[in-house]
């Protein structure tokens, strides 16, 4: 868990470069891949909860295994599902709103059962061991992007 809280602080003091754009490196704004990796942590955090841990299902995914293996998410190669796709304008209040939700979400992993799960669109069901391993592979994923606009800026 503390490796998700260093990200999100990370991701929050990214948060006055909100509307730094680099259409070599993204389409979408630093503020765009922070909204999109917030709305990740809630809505499959708010999944994990709503999971009955006895449905979990455990596969075997190529692209999983590879993701986790690498600790890295190539890019250009996935596209979000519209539910995590930020719509709408991107505020700092928003997002300094979202991270504090995030925040709380993140406390309630410690408090789910091992099979307690999602069903990511890739990989199958993730268990919470899993989730939380995607999660900051996921936020690794897009700060690395972030810093790569703010780089070429």
């Amino acid at each position: 868990m503390k490796k998700l809280f260093g990200q999100i602080n990370e991701l929050e003091k990214h948060v006055a470069n909100y509307k730094s754009h680099q259409a070599t490196v993204s389409a979408g704004t630093v503020g765009w891949h922070i909204e999109h990796s917030l709305m990740v942590f809630i809505s499959i955090i708010t999944t994990m909860e709503n999971s009955n841990p006895a449905n979990f299902k455990s596969s075997f995914k190529m692209n999983k295994f590879l993701v986790y293996f690498l600790n890295k998410i190539p890019r250009g190669k996935a596209r979000a599902p519209k539910i995590v796709q930020p719509d709408g304008e991107i505020i700092p209040e928003k997002l300094m709103a979202n991270i504090q939700t995030v925040k709380t979400k993140i406390q309630v992993l410690t408090q789910l059962q091992k099979n307690h799960h999602f069903p990511h669109p890739y990989f199958g069901d993730l268990n919470l061991k899993e989730t939380i391993k995607f999660l900051g592979i996921h936020t690794n994923h897009h700060l690395k992007i972030i810093n790569d606009i703010l780089k070429a800026a």
